[in-house]
């Protein structure tokens, strides 16, 4: 039986590359995630295959920012779909926009905080205010679950901060940012492995070239699922 704790990226370039991939895990997988690099690839239409076809679940990564109008707009069209999670920008106005949008729909808004892929010389260049990442993650989970964000996209280095949260109650930690013990990072920064995510109190861990670029996607997936039901696992906050 899956776990659906593991969300498995779907970053490959089109949805025939995708399908693939999910018809070589099989049984395995019960979670999927398409991102913004798929949306032209025929994402959309992946993810209702996936959900109509084969009972997946689809996290819909698009990481929404614009005005509050046009987000609900967004928003509302996208639950159409009977997805089951929908990124936006953790911003308060956004993140109250996408809740409208996505009213009377089972659709979990989660709000990214700090993409895991940046670290402190990145946000200096962008003019983003002083402070610790950890600090500044969870200052902006804070204020995107008082928005109403279902949930919260943040490493899993941050994830115990944001557990210990007062407003993090019965809220969704998904942590980006997960490799594997001994795999390449890539572009990510701020990592850790599938079990070090899962006891600092991260709900589902996403997971991508460390299994699409396997040889054995299958053994891989089953490798981290392992993973989560070892001693380093184990967490207080369970």
């Amino acid at each position: 039986m899956s776990d659906d704790r593991l969300i498995v990226a779907l970053d490959v370039p089109n949805a025939l590359e995708g399908l693939a991939l999910a018809n070589r895990l099989g049984d395995i997988m019960s979670f999927y995630k398409i991102g913004l690099g798929m949306l032209t690839g025929g994402g959309l239409a992946l993810a209702n295959e996936l959900k109509d076809e084969h009972g997946k679940r689809i996290f819909l990564d698009m990481k929404l920012f614009d005005i509050g109008a046009t987000v609900e707009a967004a928003v509302r069209g996208l639950a159409q779909f009977d997805l089951d999670f929908l990124t936006v920008h953790g911003d308060p106005h956004v993140v109250r926009a996408a809740r409208e949008g996505a009213a009377g729909k089972d659709l979990k808004i989660l709000a990214v905080t700090i993409l895991t892929s940046l670290d402190r010389a990145d946000l200096d260049a962008a003019q983003i205010k002083d402070g610790d990442i950890p600090e500044l993650v969870t200052e902006r989970a804070a204020r995107a679950f008082e928005a109403g964000a279902h949930g919260v996209i943040a490493s899993p280095q941050e994830a115990a901060l944001i557990r210990a949260l007062p407003e993090a109650e019965g809220r969704l930690i998904v942590t980006p940012g997960v490799r594997p013990q001994g795999a390449v990072l890539g572009d990510q920064k701020r990592v850790m492995t599938p079990a070090e995510a899962i006891a600092n109190g991260a709900d589902h861990v996403v997971v991508g070239r460390p299994i699409h670029n396997s040889p054995n996607p299958a053994e891989a997936a089953k490798a981290i699922l392992a993973e989560f039901n070892s001693p380093q696992a184990a967490s207080p906050n369970k």
